[in-house]
C-alpha cells in the first residue's frame, strides 16, 4: 500500500508541478520507474496522470497594456477560429505530453517545439476529442520553440495571420489548458521585441523575438493561437510569465511563424525532435 501511494503521488506531482527541476527529478526516479513496471495496470494509469505540458515560465518584459475584457470572447472571429485549433499529444521519455496547435495552411499545424520534443508518435485531435490523427513533425526549431506538423488530408480551414497587430489589441487565447476541453480566455497583446530569454528546453541565454501578452496562460495552452475579433492569428503562445502577480505570458510573433511555415511547406519526411523537454 505504501509503495502504491508513493507511485501515485509521484505521478500526480509530475502532472501538477510547474517546477522543471522537480519534474526532472521525478522522471529520473528509479523507484517510480520500477513501480510503473511491476504494478499493473500502472502503465495506463500513469499515462493518464502524467499527461502534462512542460510549459516554460520565463522572465521577460510584461505586457504594458490594459486588462483584458470579455467582449472579445463574444466576437464571431474567435468562435469561428476555434474549429481550427487542435489538441496535440504524444509520448516522450515514457510520459504523455499535451498541448495545443492551430491550422496555418492546408495540412499543416503550428505548435511549440517543447510540446513535441522527444516524440515519435505525435497525434492531433480535432476539437480535442475523438480518435487521434497521426502527424509528421516537419519543422522543429529549438531556438524559437516552434514546430510544424504535417497532417495529410486534414479537413480544417487554415487561419490567417494578421499583418501588423497593434499593441493593446484584444485577443482570445485559444487552446486546451490542463489537458481539458477547449477553452477561450480573454487577453491583450503587448509589445513585440527582441530579448534575452530561454529556448524550448529552458536553456539560455538566447536572443529571440517574442510578443508579450496579458491574460491567463495555463499548461496545455502551449502552441495555441492568439486571435483577434476577426479570427486572425496575432501570435502563438509558448510560455507563462514569472516574477509578477499579473497573469500573462509570451508568444511567438507571426513573422517567425511565417518563416517556419515557408521552410516546412515542401517537406514531407519527418525531422528529428531532439530529446524530451524537462
Amino acid at each position: 500500500m505504501a509503495l502504491g501511494i508513493v507511485w501515485i503521488g509521484g505521478a500526480v506531482a509530475l502532472d501538477s508541478s510547474p517546477s522543471a527541476p522537480l519534474r526532472a527529478d521525478i522522471r529520473s526516479s528509479r523507484i517510480l520507474r520500477a513501480l510503473d513496471r511491476v504494478l499493473p495496470p500502472s502503465g495506463p494509469v500513469l499515462g493518464e496522470l502524467s499527461r502534462f505540458d512542460p510549459l516554460p515560465t520565463v522572465h521577460g518584459p510584461a505586457a504594458d497594456v490594459s486588462a483584458p475584457t470579455l467582449q472579445i470572447l463574444g466576437a464571431a472571429g474567435p468562435r469561428a477560429a476555434a474549429g481550427s485549433v487542435v489538441r496535440v499529444s504524444g509520448m516522450a521519455c515514457g510520459l504523455g505530453v499535451e498541448g495545443s496547435g492551430w491550422v496555418a495552411a492546408p495540412g499543416l499545424v503550428v505548435t511549440n517545439a517543447h510540446v513535441v520534443a522527444g516524440e515519435h508518435d505525435t497525434e492531433i485531435q480535432v476539437r480535442g476529442a475523438g480518435p487521434g490523427i497521426p502527424v509528421t513533425v516537419v519543422a522543429f526549431d529549438v531556438h524559437d520553440d516552434l514546430a510544424v506538423l504535417r497532417a495529410p488530408g486534414l479537413a480544417l480551414a487554415p487561419l490567417n495571420m494578421a499583418s501588423a497587430p497593434s499593441v493593446g489589441t484584444a485577443v482570445a487565447i485559444l487552446g486546451y489548458p490542463l489537458d481539458g476541453p477547449f477553452r477561450a480566455r480573454a487577453g491583450r497583446v503587448g509589445q513585440t521585441q527582441r530579448v534575452n530569454t530561454q529556448n524550448a528546453y529552458g536553456q539560455g541565454h538566447v536572443t529571440r523575438l517574442i510578443t508579450a501578452l496579458r491574460g491567463t496562460v495555463k499548461p496545455g495552452n502551449s502552441g495555441g493561437p492568439l486571435v483577434d475579433a476577426d479570427g486572425q492569428v496575432l501570435a502563438t503562445v509558448f510560455a507563462a510569465i514569472t516574477g509578477t502577480s499579473r497573469p500573462g505570458g509570451f508568444a511567438i510573433p507571426d513573422s517567425v511563424v511565417a518563416r517556419a511555415l515557408a521552410r516546412a511547406e515542401p517537406r514531407h519526411a519527418a525531422v528529428a525532435t531532439g530529446h524530451c523537454a524537462e
